[in-house]
């Protein structure tokens, strides 16, 4: 019997090591998409200043203001970006544990590997009574329709794409949408990751294609909350 409680605590204090080794890479940024220089930031999208006083007036960015809640880790992307929908909608949410809680996703404070689309969805939709939409597989002109959308307050959207096609690097990524420049035909992301520097503006085609690339079997799309 010792020797079985032995063999047990042997193996519980594993698992311990081996979560907090995963929180520690997950805070200093080892897991989760790398960053690219700022250089080759403002190279990808747009930043420019008269854009972005444009993009922010905008009716939808207006509400989320011009401070983020950035995510506390590389894997926290999905929860923070809903902190911030939220947010937008006039509640009050601390962070991403308070959205997560009862869930059951993210123990100790790491999402392994990040959420889905599918995964965010359920996790929105525990929160409050919100109707909460998972969009995929959308033409460029069915993106457009949703993007123009995305500028009535009564909506808000969220966007899993993959960083590669933007920006040369990184992997999949989910950031609130603020808005949509209709005669530039450019999308505003509120990125919730601090070191992109949100917002950012990028051509509707370039995040079609960054959109519509695979997370599994999957492609990977948009959340609808309203």
């Amino acid at each position: 019997m010792r020797r079985v409680l032995k063999w047990l605590a042997i193996g519980f204090g594993g698992v311990t090591v081996l979560f907090a080794t995963l929180l520690a890479l997950a805070v200093t940024g080892v897991i989760g998409p790398p960053s690219p220089s700022p250089e080759a930031i403002e190279r990808s999208v747009d930043r420019t200043e008269a854009r972005l006083e444009e993009a922010r007036i905008l009716p939808v960015a207006g509400r989320y203001g011009r401070e983020l809640h950035w995510q506390s880790n590389g894997s926290m992307c999905g929860p923070a970006s809903l902190v911030n929908v939220y947010r937008s909608f006039g509640e009050t949410v601390a962070d991403e544990d308070e959205v997560l809680e009862g869930t059951g996703k993210c123990g100790l404070g790491i999402c392994v590997m990040g959420l889905t689309l599918d995964e965010l969805a359920e996790v929105a939709r525990s929160h409050g009574s919100r109707e909460v939409t998972v969009l995929r597989d959308l033409d460029i002109e069915q993106f457009r329709e949703h993007l123009r959308r995305s500028n009535d307050p009564a909506y808000r959207y969220v966007i899993n794409f993959s960083r590669e096609p933007i920006f040369g690097e990184g992997s999949g990524h989910h950031s609130p949408i603020g808005g949509y420049l209709v005669e530039q035909d450019v999308v505003v992301v509120l990125d919730v990751n601090e070191a992109y520097r949100a917002p950012w503006l990028v051509e509707t085609e370039r995040l079609h294609a960054a959109m519509r690339t695979l997370d599994g079997d999957l492609e990977r799309g948009l959340l609808l909350i309203e």
